[in-house]
């Protein structure tokens, strides 16, 4: 089974240059999660009748949203966190990075594990919502993955919005403490792995080098002066099941790059 993740800056843009769907004909995904699909269902011109379709996209229009494409159809979808983690955690006071308002997060349950999409919160240049994430955002993802791993495995996949380690971007001196690699964006995947939750990536490739994003200034993408910040991690127990972990580099479209897991 192969499983796809890219946030795509905007569904309708990437297929409008027509690289989305030749795209998935190229890859053929059993599973496809986006992020940043900037739109409703109803809006998008996208047709892949080999696949059902779920969205969460988010109330403002035109900003942030999820989506999952998939071959057979999920046991269940979920959108969001619950009211109890949300209140628990204060993620709806100001509404950002409020899962249940930006559509951030949506959970596909299927027969042998759960695959989740998630397109965290950006802490902000000005470092505004660092502490939201940091003490909101970041401890409430862990409890909800924790919770689903007790019935089944989980897949987690998506825009993390942070560089994990210094081999994760092309210049982490210069980038230290900025937004995407302040020490508390970064703790947040330390408490991941903590959780027992694994970057399948780096289980199979070390060093730097290898990156999902770039910005569109000074022919980054061409320098390949990037950063990595979208992933798929499991959880440990699963590990065995996981095939590959790969980027894919080659794909253009968005500032982002899909990234593909296979397992077993």
């Amino acid at each position: 089974m192969k499983i796809i993740s890219w946030n795509v800056n905007g569904l309708r843009a990437v297929h409008k240059k027509g690289l989305f769907v030749p795209f998935v004909e190229k890859y053929k995904p059993d599973i496809i999660c986006l992020q940043e699909t900037k739109a409703q269902q109803h809006q998008s011109e996208v047709d892949l009748p080999e696949y059902e379709e779920y969205w969460n996209s988010a109330v403002k229009a035109g900003y942030s949203g999820t989506a999952i494409f998939c071959r057979e159809k999920p046991v269940s979808v979920s959108f969001g966190f619950s009211e109890e983690i949300c209140a628990k955690y204060k993620l709806s006071e100001d509404g950002y990075g409020d899962p249940n308002k930006e559509g951030r997060v949506m959970t596909a349950e299927f027969a042998n594990f759960y695959v989740v999409n998630v397109y965290t919160p950006n802490a902000k240049q000005d470092l505004s919502r660092l502490d939201l994430r940091h003490k909101g955002w970041d401890p409430a993802f862990l409890e909800y993955i924790k919770d689903l791993k007790k019935t089944k495995p989980v897949i987690f996949c998506g825009d993390l919005n942070v560089a994990h380690t210094e081999d994760d971007l092309a210049n982490p001196k210069e980038n230290e403490g900025n937004h995407g690699f302040t020490k508390q964006e970064r703790e947040g995947i330390d408490m991941l792995v903590k959780g027992g939750f694994v970057d399948t990536f780096r289980h199979f490739t070390k060093g730097n080098g290898h990156y999902t994003w770039w910005t569109p200034w000074r022919n980054a993408r061409e320098r390949n002066i990037g950063w990595r910040i979208d992933y798929f991690f499991v959880n440990k127990e699963f590990l065995p099941k996981v095939k590959s972990s790969k980027i894919l580099s080659d794909v253009l479209g968005s500032d982002h790059c899909p990234i593909e897991l296979e397992i077993k």
